[in-house]
C-alpha cells in the first residue's frame, strides 16, 4: 500500500517488544551488552549494522532515521548532532584533497566558511555560482569536480537551483550532487526524486517544530550514508542522542499538518507586504512575482513561511521597526511555532535590488496573521510617524 505523507508521519505498526507503545521507548544508554562473545565478535565486523555503542546506532535514532529516509524516497538516513554537523561531516567524508566543489554563493554562511576551511588547509578548490541558471554549473564544471553543492531555495533571497538539470548535468560530468532543503522539508520537496544524490536538513527548524532541541541528518543512497557513516560520523562523533531523536520524532508526527499552516500564515503576510508602499520587493518563491515561481511550481509540493523583504529605508530605521514589534521575536533560525525577524544589508541585496539598502527576514509561526499584520502597521506608524 502506497502510504501518504500524513499516514507515513503518524502511523507505525505495533512491536511487541516494546509492550505495544505507540511511540518508540527512549534508549538513554550509552552501549549495549551481548550474551555471549561470539555474538559480540559478529557484530564488531560491522558496527553500522548493529548496535554495539550509541556513537553508532541507537535504536531510538534508528527509529527516526528510518521515517526520514522513508520521507525522502532514500535508502538510508543518518541522523547528526546539528545541521551543521551533518553538512560539515557529510563535506569532509565525501572530498579529497584535489578535489572540486561548485556551490551556490547564497548557500548557508557556515557551509561556505567550511568549504573556505577546505580549500585553505587541504586545497579542495571551491567555485561559488549565482545557481539560478543551468549555465552557471556548465560554466564552473571542471574535469576534478567532485561535487555540486546546492541550496534550493537559499535562506536569504530564496534562490532556486534547477534540480533536475543540475542533477543530469553532474551525473554526466560524474559528480554527486549535495542539496540543502531545510526550507521545504520532505512535505514540500523531495529533491531524490529529481535525481540529486544526497538531502540534507537542519532538522533544529521545522522536524523540530519547537525550538527546543538540535539535530541534522543526511539522506540518499545506501553506499554514499555509509561513507558518511564512517568517516564523517563515527570518527568526528556529533551523534544525536537518544532524547534529542525523541523530540524529533515528536515534532514528526505532526509537521505535515504544521507546514500547511506554516504555508497558509507565510503568503498570507508575504502577499500583504508586497503591496505596502514602503517594500521594494519581497522574496517568496510563492508569489507569482517571483523570478523563478514557475520553477518553484514545478519542484515544489508548497512553501514554507521563511521569506525576505526589500526597502529603500535605512537598515538603522528598519531596525527600529523590528523593536516596535511586539510579536516577531528576533533571533536566529527559524522553522519553530514563534515568528522571527532579523534585519541587515547584504551585497546580495545590493546587486539585486540596486537602490534597496536594507533587507529583513520574516519567519512566520503558527500565530493569527491577522495580529501578525496589525502588529507589523503598528511598528511602521512608530517609526515614520516618529
Amino acid at each position: 500500500m502506497d502510504e501518504g505523507l500524513y499516514t507515513k508521519v503518524s502511523h507505525d505498526g505495533v512491536d511487541t517488544n516494546h509492550h505495544g507503545a505507540v511511540t518508540i521507548p527512549i534508549y538513554q544508554n550509552s552501549l549495549f551488552a551481548f550474551e555471549n562473545h561470539e555474538s559480540f565478535d559478529q557484530a564488531m565486523k560491522d558496527v553500522l549494522a548493529a548496535t554495539v555503542y550509541s556513537r553508532g546506532n541507537n535504536p531510538t535514532v534508528q527509529y527516526l532515521e528510518s521515517k526520514i529516509a522513508d520521507l525522502e524516497a532514500a535508502e538510508k538516513a543518518r541522523c547528526f548532532a546539528s545541521g551543521m554537523a551533518a553538512i560539515a561531516g557529510s563535506l569532509h567524508a565525501l572530498l579529497r584533497s584535489g578535489d572540486h566543489v561548485i556551490c551556490v554563493n547564497q548557500a548557508y554562511g557556515p557551509t561556505r566558511q567550511f568549504l573556505d576551511e577546505l580549500s585553505e588547509r587541504y586545497q579542495v578548490e571551491v567555485t561559488y555560482v549565482d545557481g539560478c541558471l543551468l549555465s552557471d554549473f556548465e560554466d564552473a564544471l571542471r574535469p576534478n569536480t567532485r561535487l555540486i553543492y546546492l541550496e534550493s531555495p537559499t535562506s536569504g533571497l530564496f534562490q532556486l537551483q534547477d534540480l533536475e538539470g543540475v542533477s543530469s548535468l553532474a551525473k554526466r560530468a560524474g559528480a554527486l550532487t549535495m542539496i540543502d532543503s531545510s526550507w521545504a522539508t520532505p512535505c514540500f520537496q523531495r529533491p531524490l526524486t529529481w535525481g540529486i544524490d544526497l538531502v540534507l536538513h537542519s532538522m533544529t527548524k521545522y522536524f523540530s517544530g519547537h525550538s527546543d532541541c538540535l539535530g541534522g541528518v543526511v539522506a540518499g543512497r545506501a553506499d554514499l550514508i555509509d561513507e558518511i557513516a564512517n568517516k564523517g560520523y563515527m570518527l568526528f562523533g556529533g551523534v544525536m542522542t537518544p532524547h534529542t531523536a525523541s523530540l524529533m520524532i515528536r515534532g514528526l508526527r505532526t509537521l505535515p499538518l504544521r507546514m500547511e499552516r506554516h504555508q497558509r500564515n507565510g503568503l498570507i503576510i508575504a502577499e500583504y507586504m508586497e503591496k505596502h508602499p514602503l517594500v521594494n520587493r519581497v522574496n517568496h518563491p510563492g508569489l507569482p512575482s517571483h523570478p523563478q515561481h514557475a520553477l518553484a511550481r514545478k519542484q515544489l509540493d508548497g512553501f514554507s513561511s521563511l521569506f525576505s523583504f526589500e526597502t529603500q529605508v535605512s537598515v538603522e530605521l528598519l531596525k527600529k521597526w523590528a523593536d516596535a514589534l511586539r510579536y516577531f521575536r528576533i533571533g536566529v533560525s527559524w522553522g519553530g511555532f514563534e515568528s522571527l525577524v532579523t534585519v541587515g544589508q547584504t551585497p546580495a541585496s545590493r546587486n539585486l535590488g540596486g537602490t534597496n539598502p536594507s533587507v529583513a527576514r520574516l519567519f512566520i509561526g503558527l500565530e493569527d496573521p491577522q495580529t501578525l499584520i496589525e502588529d507589523i502597521e503598528q511598528a511602521w506608524r512608530q517609526v515614520i510617524e516618529a
